[in-house]
């Protein structure tokens, strides 16, 4: 739907580092890099989106940013990096029924106070 998210964080080099840690699972590598106040381009190898952070003074606005997981397994594998990456609880990896019935899914905030989910919509296999 998107060709890029682009948006700014108050420690770049802490951002940097959970993003990369916490979305390792899903395969997720920097593809560009400039100067912190131009920032990072993230992307899953087979992903046409990407997700971009950069250095700001200003205070960003909380996000909720949900990535796609090809399956249960991958969400879990987030839910354990991003926590050890330093990342806060903020739902474990569970069935959302509420959304659908396969909505399998994991939520962190992030180190802005972000609030990072990643979901599989596929029925366990």
């Amino acid at each position: 739907m998107f060709d890029h998210v682009k948006f700014g964080v108050s420690d770049y080099a802490a951002s940097k580092a959970f993003f990369l840690k916490a979305l390792e699972p899903l395969g997720v590598a920097v593809a560009s890099e400039g100067p912190p106040t131009y920032g990072v381009e993230l992307i899953a190898p087979t992903s046409k989106a990407s997700l971009c952070l950069c250095q700001t003074e200003e205070k960003p606005a909380r996000l909720h940013l949900a990535f796609t997981a090809e399956n249960r397994q991958q969400v879990e594998a987030f839910y354990r990096a991003a926590l050890e990456a330093g990342g806060k609880d903020n739902g474990a990896p569970g069935l959302r029924p509420h959304y659908h019935a396969n909505y399998y899914a994991a939520f962190v905030i992030g180190p802005d106070g972000h609030n990072i989910e990643v979901v599989c919509h596929e029925s366990k296999t």
